[in-house]
This record gives C-alpha cells, structure tokens and sequence, in this order.
C-alpha cells in the first residue's frame, strides 16, 4: 500500500446538504497510491455524492477535500481532472453522435493546426487492444451495445493518465470476460502506483479487488475494514443494517397449466430454432453469455423485433407484431435499461408509471387524480421510495428507479411478464425486495420469465433454466438439476452437460 500519512486523496469532515436535508454526515475517507479502496452501500446511502464531491463535480458543504494532503477546493470536474482525479461515472458520460475516437479525446484534441484524426484513431485503437475489445475507433457511440459503452468510458479514463481515479459501478453491465480484463487494468494501475476508488454491488468484486472497505449507510460511515476482514455476508449485513439470509424466497412447487408454448422460434440473425413451454405460477429463468441472443428473444416474444415459428397462448395460436398486440394478449416486458428505453429521466414518477397505459386514466381527457391514484398504490405495492412525488425520475437512486420499473410493467394487469436483468446496478438490501416482488406475482398465478447474467440470481429465482448458446437451447434444468455447475457446462457448450447436473 502506498504513503500510510498521506493521500492521494482524502475527505476531512464533509458533509453535503441539498436545501435543509443533509445527506452526507462527517465523512472522513482517503485513497493512496497503490491500493484499491472499495466504497459500498446501497442505493442511497450517499455513495455518488461522495464521488461527486472527491471528483469536483460537488462541493461539500463543510469539511475539506484534500490532495497530497493540502487543501484542493475543486470548483468543477475538469478542475480535478486537470490535476489527476478521474471519474469514471455509472451514467455514461458519451456524445451519442459521435465516434469512439471522437468520445476519448473530445477537448483534448490530437494536432497543433488541425485535428490528427489519424494519431487520435491509432491512440485509440491501443487503448481499445489493451481492453481486448472489438469496437471500431470509427464507430458511432449510439451504434454500441451498452457494454462497449462502458469499455469506450473505461478507455477514455485510461487516456487520461489518472493519478486518482473513481469507479463508480464500471463492472454492472459488462461480460464476464469483460469484467477479468477491467480487473487485469485495475491491477496494472494498482502496481503503477494509481489510488483507486472502486464501487460495486457485487461484492465477490469487492472481496477480491479491495486492499480496503468503507461500508456507507443512511450517508454516514458504519464500517471501516481491511482485506480478508469482511465476508460478504458481513458486507451486505453492514450495507443494510440488518441480517439478509432470506434473499431469496423459498421454492415454488404447485405450477398450473402451460400458457405459453414457443416452438422453432426465430429472430433472425441471432436467434433460431427456440421451443420452450410456461407454466402458470412458474418462474423461468434465461441464462446465457451476453450475445447469446436472450435479449433478442424476448424482444421477438413481445413483438419488439420480427420473429418466425410459433406461439401458443393457452393452447391457442397468436400473432404478436408489437408491443400492443404483446398486450392484448396479456404480456409485458421490462427492458433492461432502464435508463435509456425504460424511463423518461426527467418527467416525475406519474407520468413515468402511467406513459404506457394512458387510455386507461380517461379519454379523451386524462384523469390526474385516477394517476395520482395509482401512483399510490404503486408506492405502496413496490415500496418506491421518494421524498417527492413530483420529482425529476432520474434523481431517484437506481433501485427505485428500477422498482416503479417494474410498477410500470405491471400496471396493465400481465397474465405473463419478462423480467430482464431485474437487479443490474441494484444494492442488495433493494435485490432482496425485488426476489421477493417476483416471487410474490407467481405466488399470485402469474408467469416470468427472468433473463439474467447473474449466476446466484438465475439460480435463486428459478423453477426452471433454460440456457442459450450461441442463440440455441442449450439444455433445460430442472429440480434437483440446477447446479452452477450444470449451468456453466451448458452456457459454455462443454459436454457431459447432463451427467455433471445429475452428478452435482
């Protein structure tokens, strides 16, 4: 570890008021040079602001920011910036209309008279190689699947030559390959001496990269730990403030008949040749690397994307060529960003949770008080937290973002819902909830499906895996048969598939 005296950077005492609500309480936190401190918490436990503060993109309102140990009064981001402190942010910082090329050095353009397209392409290129990733330095960032995006964000931060740099959830939507070479940088920055701020809800990360912890609750620091000294029971316990051995709900056994039959089933190009069936009150996991054509099969299930073959709604052939005909027939879908095709980030919660089910609140004119009605009920059902009604969705932290996500899906009263990535960027304590959501609407007779890149998630909630390869079933586990290991073998195309479930 690096200076035991002195910081990289440090918090002497901050904290941090918005009007006369203070979110921030006396924090005292650093970072050295040469060590990974990890900061968790759950969703609005004051972790962003924290990182807003130490990035300059927020000024505390009491207490000091501190750089090599001398006072640093950062007024803007750039400020930092121009001094070392780098923020990679969890809302992707990213000029939709631009190149990759472009994105990394947009204000740090390469040419003395005119701009060196050239030297900027071949600078990316490297740092685009040293990330193993495939992208184009050419390619238009709102071209790119949300994990390129974060990779093109990681890029970027690499170019910047960081002394400090804060990681605010860079893990949450990549692959698993992915993640082992963000952790491959991590380590080199580590050994080159960089301090390194690392935020993650998945907290396998956090025990394996962290040299340090700081546990934030309810914006006050509830726990300070070195390597090894936390299991990740302890973290989530000390996250939450209380005990969470019921994660996950108890297992389903009392299905009732099949209402949705799916037989060679196509989206083209990707997906091919898919034939499953839905009991009611069954939750049905989809596992599968990303690409594997999860997320293209549920989009053609709802009608999002055109599709061939066959589906049977309770034993009687449909036609679903939108999201309306998807309805009609008792569907829903809840995408998997919620930031960019979920929600409307700056309208408040009423017009958010009623935007897509709008005839029902009256016509031709629309009833406020029958939204505000449901509303309501939603904050109720889902336990969506806000200190205003009508506040900007997009101020809301991403649990209860993702919770009138779901209040959303179901307002229209689904027989069959598709749930994919349910917890992606979601703390813990607010998973639980989640679990316990889907396992209450199948409880009620409803049927999910799940999509998830989350092995303990997939295997906790489901009834049923069915694991896609390469845009084929793969295998269909049941019962005793899910294992991880059983999953893994399928996902993977290892053989003997069959017999290490049944061996596990």
């Amino acid at each position: 570890m690096g200076d035991a005296v002195t910081p990289a950077l440090a918090l002497k005492d901050v904290t941090k008021s918005f009007g006369p609500i203070e979110v921030l309480h006396g924090i005292d936190f650093d970072l050295h040079p040469g060590e990974v401190h990890a900061l968790i918490g759950e969703n609005g436990a004051g972790k962003s602001t924290m990182m807003k503060i130490l990035g300059g993109f927020l000024e505390p309102t009491s207490g000091q920011v501190l750089l090599d140990g001398a006072p640093a009064p950062f007024r803007s981001g750039p400020e930092a910036e121009a001094r070392g402190v780098v923020v990679i942010h969890q809302e992707f910082n990213l000029a939709q209309d631009l190149s990759v090329s472009q994105n990394i050095w947009l204000g740090r353009e390469m040419g003395r008279f005119f701009l060196d397209h050239k030297a900027m392409r071949h600078a990316t290129q490297a740092l685009l190689d040293q990330l193993e990733c495939r992208v184009s330095p050419d390619a238009r960032v709102h071209d790119l699947p949300v994990s390129d995006r974060q990779m093109v964000e990681i890029a970027k931060a690499l170019s910047r030559n960081a002394r400090v740099l804060i990681m605010d959830e860079p893990s949450a939507v990549l692959t698993s390959h992915e993640v082992q070479v963000l952790f491959r940088q991590i380590e080199r920055l580590r050994a080159a001496g960089v301090a390194l701020l690392y935020t993650s809800h998945r907290l396998e990360e956090v025990n394996h990269l962290a040299d340090r912890i700081t546990v934030l609750r309810d914006g006050a620091v509830v726990r300070r730990a070195l390597r090894g000294e936390l299991t990740e029971d302890c973290m989530a316990t000390a996250m939450v403030g209380r005990d969470l051995k019921d994660i996950y709900p108890p297992r389903r056994s009392d299905f009732g008949p099949v209402v949705l039959e799916v037989a060679d089933f196509a989206v083209p190009p990707l997906v091919e040749g898919i034939g499953f069936s839905l009991r009611r009150g069954e939750v049905l996991g989809i596992s599968g690397l990303v690409g594997s054509g999860r997320t293209e099969l549920a989009e053609g299930l709802v009608g999002l994307r055109p599709h061939t073959g066959t589906l049977r709604r309770n034993g009687a052939p449909v036609t679903l060529r939108s999201l309306s005909d998807a309805e009609d027939h008792g569907l829903a879908y809840l995408t998997e960003d919620r930031k960019e095709r979920g929600l409307l980030l700056d309208k408040s919660l009423r017009e958010n949770l009623t935007l897509s089910t709008l005839k029902r609140f009256g016509s031709p004119f629309l009833s406020r008080e029958a939204e505000e009605a449901a509303l309501g009920k939603a904050i109720q059902d889902f336990d969506i937290r806000a200190p205003k009604r009508d506040m900007a969705v997009g101020n809301l932290s991403g649990g209860n973002q993702q919770k009138l996500l779901l209040a959303k899906t179901m307002l229209p009263e689904p027989q069959i819902v598709i749930i994919d990535e349910p917890t992606r960027g979601i703390d813990i304590g607010t998973k639980s909830q989640i679990y316990h959501f889907i396992d209450r609407l199948a409880r009620e007779g409803l049927s999910v499906i799940v999509i998830s890149s989350d092995m303990p998630e997939i295997l906790g909630l489901s009834d049923r895996i069915l694991v896609m390869r390469q845009g084929r079933v793969a295998g269909v586990l049941e019962g005793a048969a899910i294992t991880e290991t059983a999953v893994v073998r399928l996902v993977m195309g290892t053989s003997e598939s069959e017999k290490a479930s049944e061996n596990a």
